[in-house]
Parts: C-alpha cells; structure tokens; sequence
C-alpha cells in the first residue's frame, strides 16, 4: 500500500523540478536571443529601455505544405524585469513549403498595449507586419496599435505567401 502511496507524494515535486529547469533555459534563451538582436543592430536598445515591455520569443519553429503553423516560448519583460512567459501558436494557408526556426521580439508602446498582452487579448492578423531585423532596421521601425514586432532567422528554409494570425498565452512568473 505504501509503494501505491508514495509516488502520490514524490511525483509533484519532479514535475515542478523539470518546470523549473524548462522555465531557467527559457529565461537563458530568451537573454541570449535579446543580446544577438543587438548584435545585429544596436539602436534597437533604445527600444528595450524605451517601451513599456517586451516579450522575447527566442525559438520559434515553423512549417508548412499549403497548410502551416507555428509557435514558441517566451518571457515577458516590464521594466527590464522577467514578470512571465508567454506561448505563440501560429497557422497559416497559402502557398508555403519547408520548414524554418526563428526569433521574434515583441515592444509594447503603452501600458495599454502590455495590458491587453497580459490579458491574452492581443492577437495578430494578416495585417500585422514583423521588420527582418539587420542592421539600421530599428530606426525606422514604426509601432501599429502600440505593437512593434521584429523577426531574425535562425535556421532552415521556408517559401512562402500567406496570411494568418498569430495568437498569444500570457502566464505570470
């Protein structure tokens, strides 16, 4: 009876150990990921300090055949704080093809913009667009509806033209 009993008892406490571990390596991810954004173009710091807060997505996946998706893990940032992670799914129709991963950083204008994030109120239709960040990019970067997003490429190759949405799960730390 104790042998049924005690796994009761020890199995919570190795589901939040692996959480932990998870959540840790996304806060690292997420770090490295802002770091590169600046590598590549350093007068995106102004945005970081700047913006009321962010959400850095530093591993995104997507793919497609005519029919795609894709999603990621992120930490949202308040005042150069880490207050939460955030989760992005994706899908998409059109002509598409491969498969690709990416980085994708979100500013937010105003405490308005970051509240409706927050509130998982925040989605994005075909009308939305994400700056390619390279050089130079940020300093002509303009915010829409108090959202400014910027992509990088990390890996693969994916063809495409399509619309969709993207939508967003937000989760206090």
């Amino acid at each position: 009876m104790l042998l049924l009993i005690l796994p009761i008892f020890i199995l919570p406490h190795g589901i939040r150990a692996q959480d932990e571990k998870e959540k840790e390596k996304l806060l690292s991810e997420s770090k490295t990921a802002k770091t590169d954004f600046i590598k590549t173009d350093p007068a995106i710091t102004s945005l970081f300090t700047s913006s009321k807060g962010y959400v850095i997505f530093p591993r995104n996946g997507k793919g497609g055949l005519i029919i795609g998706g894709s999603g990621g893990n992120g930490v949202l940032y308040e005042k150069e704080k880490a207050i939460g992670t955030a989760k992005m799914a994706q899908v998409t129709v059109g002509a598409q093809v491969g498969g690709a991963s990416y980085r994708e950083i979100i500013f937010f204008e105003s405490k308005e913009a970051l509240d409706r994030f927050k509130d998982n109120k925040l989605e994005f239709s075909g009308q939305v667009s994400a700056v390619a960040l390279k050089s130079g990019a940020s300093k002509n970067a303009k915010y829409a509806d108090g959202v400014l997003v910027f992509t990088q490429d990390l890996t693969g190759l994916m063809a495409e033209a399509t619309v969709g949405g993207q939508k967003f799960t937000y989760k206090p730390l």
